[in-house]
């Protein structure tokens, strides 16, 4: 006798016509087995000028041009590092499908890491937003949710990438067509190995990955780029920037970062060395690689991390890194406010020079170069803040800033771990306001707010432990009223418990007599300040507010640490500020 052999869905549908309130809808999804992200694939973002009908990204027919793309250095199959993250441009040609729309499909995904970056952008005009999952091995789950700025209106300020223009079946449009990448966070040492997509319509994810943490690694130098100046132009020169460890370990590793660029950049080789004096080095420089090459091109929006290398790195001690830029550089991203000379040098790879004599021309900022890594050390405290922290009105080449007094003061004792000091601040950024947009090149170098900068500046720095914020007098001098400083800050504090990270503010100091320190304006300042102290948002609190007001006129700097402006602290009023901190708020 033959036998019938029925599926569960038949079986579940005759049940419900026998069985009256019996739902055939009630059986239980079957998926998939979770599939790489590009054999899910099923939308066309990418074409080729010459032929724009071969995709449509926002089915309107749009599409993002292959030409501007390679222009920006995001060729097929490219790996990029963006915040940290190592995600690969869709290897697919132009008119091929290169995105997944989110819509819940089950993605393999291996990695142990501190976050998810997703390399995404939203269609439809307002962006796109869904919650998701994450599977580990050991079979636990947790959700994220995941938000896509839209590719034609979204923030310049926080985009990986912006390109020259887009397609569409009529012609190119002269418009900034955006990527961005964002990072959500995954249970730290737990191994990943699947995620659900988001159900989201207009939600489209080009890569992904797990964020891989910098174990053994521990910042012991940063600067946050501020913005996308003209330089030079420098063609064929070497630049020898001088920089200062807070930390030293055995070896050591350079990161590179592109940001706010529209074109890529190569670096021909670089070193390190020891500072001897200005532009000579203690001893003949080291070279370093990237992925074992000399050199390496940064594709716009992206950065390069060089290969570890064993060299002693001493700590409070100032390094010399150098790096040759074979082609010519007309803009590049830069920390503006150095408060320290580093130099350019006569045409030529001067790399692995020991002496000076090449070294002509003074520079006062940082181009590219924002982080130096050195291996051992239990992690590192981010600062972000504005001006005050990065050591305006300090002595050039003193290296009296307030993150370097804390550092001094972090190698001196044995109570809490010796952590690396990051120093984040960008003179004249604000916690909510945008001062350089974002996109294209300005002569405004204050950067992207906090809100917009915290991800790239504080969640992806190396090996971040604490963050300090340490913000609002530039908002609260320029208009923006303590509701909205408040409720910048609270956002901030949230997205860094969200990661692990724990969370300290500083009070805003007082600034009577400068021309925008207006009596409004200190009442604002004094409503932030009450509310940082109310202590609901962060972990701790540094009242550097109390430390150097005046008490007899509380809105006024004490004269002893004033700089003379009555806003930045001068040495004396920096170091009072790093001797006030109790480093057991420091600790996790």
């Amino acid at each position: 006798m033959r036998r019938h052999v029925w599926s569960s869905a038949v079986v579940l549908a005759v049940f419900a016509v026998l069985v009256p309130g019996v739902s055939a809808q009630a059986a239980p999804e079957r998926r998939a087995g979770p599939l790489p992200l590009d054999q899910l694939f099923d939308n066309r973002a990418v074409s080729d000028d010459a032929r724009p009908a071969e995709a449509d990204f926002d089915g309107s027919g749009a599409s993002l041009s292959a030409q501007a793309l390679t222009a920006a250095g995001w060729r097929p199959g490219r790996a990029l590092t963006v915040q940290g993250a190592r995600l690969t441009w869709p290897k697919r040609q132009p008119g091929r499908p290169d995105n997944v729309l989110a819509a819940g499909q089950d993605v393999r995904v291996r990695g142990r890491g501190d976050a998810l970056a997703f390399l995404v952008a939203g269609t439809g005009g307002s962006g796109a937003a869904g919650t998701g999952v994450v599977t580990y091995a050991d079979g636990s789950r947790t959700s994220y949710h995941l938000t896509a700025p839209d590719w034609r209106t979204g923030p310049l300020a926080t985009k990986a990438v912006a390109l020259t223009h887009l397609n569409t079946p009529y012609g190119q449009l002269a418009e900034r067509p955006r990527l961005y990448v964002v990072t959500v966070p995954v249970v730290v040492g737990r191994a990943v190995t699947s995620v659900r997509l988001p159900r989201a319509t207009g939600l489209h994810v080009f890569a992904l990955a797990v964020r891989a943490p910098a174990t053994g690694w521990t910042g012991s130098w940063s600067t946050a780029t501020g913005g996308y100046p003209t330089v030079g132009p420098w063609t064929d020169r070497t630049l020898r920037l001088v920089v200062h460890t807070s930390v030293g370990g055995p070896r050591v590793r350079l990161r590179f970062d592109n940001t706010f660029a529209a074109a890529p950049v190569r670096i021909g080789r670089a070193t390190v060395a020891v500072q001897s004096a200005g532009a000579a080095a203690r001893a003949t420089p080291v070279a370093v690689s990237f992925r074992g090459a000399a050199g390496t091109v940064i594709p716009a929006g992206a950065q390069a991390y060089s290969d570890p290398l064993g060299f002693k790195v001493p700590a409070d001690t100032n390094l010399l890194v150098s790096f040759h830029l074979p082609g010519t550089v007309p803009a590049a991203p830069v920390h503006r406010l150095a408060q320290q000379r580093s130099y350019v040098s006569a045409p030529g790879d001067h790399t692995a020079d020991g002496s000076a004599t090449a070294y002509p021309t003074v520079l006062t900022s940082w181009p590219l170069l924002t982080g130096v890594d050195v291996s051992g050390g239990p992690g590192s405290v981010v600062l972000l803040g504005d001006s005050i922290t990065d050591g305006d009105k300090s002595t050039t080449d003193a290296n009296r800033r307030w993150p370097n007094v804390l550092a001094t003061r972090l190698l001196k004792q044995s109570v809490v771990p010796r952590y690396g000091v990051l120093n984040q601040g960008v003179s004249g950024n604000r916690v909510v306001s945008d001062r350089y947009p974002g996109d294209g090149v300005s002569t405004d170098t204050a950067g992207v707010s906090a809100v917009h900068r915290f991800d790239r500046d504080v969640l992806a720095q190396t090996s971040a432990r604490t963050a300090v914020v340490f913000e609002g007098v530039n908002d609260v001098r320029w208009g923006t009223s303590s509701e909205q400083v408040i409720a910048g800050l609270r956002e901030i504090a949230d997205r860094g418990h969200a990661r692990g990270l724990r969370m300290l503010a500083a009070t805003i100091l007082p600034c009577e007599g400068e021309a925008q320190c207006t009596a409004l304006a200190d009442v604002e300042r004094v409503e932030v300040n009450a509310w940082i102290r109310s202590g609901g948002a962060f972990d701790g609190v540094l009242d550097f507010d109390a430390v150097v007001r005046d008490p007899a006129r509380p809105s006024r700097m004490l004269a002893a640490y004033d700089s003379g402006d009555h806003l930045h602290p001068g040495d004396a009023g920096l170091a009072a500020l790093a001797g006030a901190v109790d480093l057991r708020l420091l600790v996790p």
